[in-house]
């Protein structure tokens, strides 16, 4: 059975979501929960409640790869190196996800690490995947169901690799294209941050010189859904200027919350663009790079 069409590829509703579980569709629903200080916390919230027949996605350890091979499994550096696409699909397989399914990923801490897996099934080659508007507290306040408890074993299915739809690229690459107007580096982290005032994860504080600033919950509206597609595309035209958005290269510390200004400018119909996935904390981790403050 093949997804419908067309597919969700950006975001999703509850209400689109409840009715693709009424319809029977081929769907899994993702929970991304976490948090960067107590990483055993997410699991802990999945496993008190979630969006029912979830399947979870820890960042550390489904998302991200500590191989000691640096250069096999692991696709880049930084604090979240990405695994290979060929492991990831094998966890995807194990987990009972196929091609044929839409996928569906959410949070409950501002659809920031539910944009990682997002983006890593755009990479495979899987377009069908969106992201939950609003997250968990909007499927709470919509009276979704839920369960609890660990996710019940899934009978494996196989999930083949294709072209990736978003790509990424490594240090050696932005450093090379520094200044010129092919690249445009955009930072998603706090202002403080990206200023070099505080730097609570990583050696060295400041940001890659001539990025642009773009903390990725400036995406969302106060009331937690994302902005209209409109509303983006002032956004980040007058973020760039008469900066070509096909230049654009995101990052943030790990590459993990650059995503979400990833997904709003595919929103806002100014996509694809390209993820540095090993972001603030591959980057400074070279003492020969050149650092920005202020």
């Amino acid at each position: 059975m093949s997804v419908s069409t067309p597919p969700y590829t950006t975001l999703i509703s509850v209400v689109q979501l409840q009715a693709m579980h009424a319809s029977g569709v081929p769907l899994m629903v993702f929970d991304c929960s976490f948090d960067l200080t107590q990483p055993a916390a997410g699991r802990a919230m999945f496993e008190s409640s979630h969006i029912a027949a979830a399947v979870f996605a820890d960042l550390n350890d489904d998302l991200s790869t500590h191989s000691p091979q640096f250069g096999g499994r692991a696709v880049n550096g930084g604090r979240h190196p990405l695994p290979s696409r060929e492991d990831f699909s094998h966890w995807l397989s194990q987990a009972g996800f196929h091609n044929g399914m839409q996928a569906v990923v959410y949070d409950r801490h501002g659809m920031n690490y539910c944009g990682r897996l997002w983006w890593m099934l755009k990479w495979l080659g899987h377009d069908a995947v969106a992201v939950l508007d609003g997250g968990w507290q909007a499927w709470l306040a919509a009276g979704g169901a839920t369960g609890s408890g660990s996710a019940a074993p899934a009978a494996t299915a196989q999930f083949a690799l294709a072209e990736p739809l978003l790509d990424f690229v490594d240090a050696g690459t932005v450093q090379g294209q520094l200044g010129r107007p092919t690249q445009t580096v955009l930072d998603a982290r706090a202002p403080a941050r990206f200023r070099g005032e505080v730097e609570p994860f990583d050696p060295v504080a400041g940001h890659i010189p001539g990025a642009l600033n773009r903390p990725f919950n400036q995406n969302l509206k106060d009331d937690g859904f994302f902005k209209s597609a409109e509303a983006l595309r002032t956004e980040f035209d007058t973020l760039l200027g008469s900066r070509d958005a096909a230049t654009v290269v995101h990052h943030c510390g790990s590459g993990v919350s650059a995503v979400p200004n990833i997904l709003a400018m595919q929103v806002a119909g100014l996509g694809p663009t390209r993820l540095f996935a090993g972001s603030w904390s591959e980057w400074c981790a070279d003492p020969e790079r050149p650092v920005a403050k202020g």
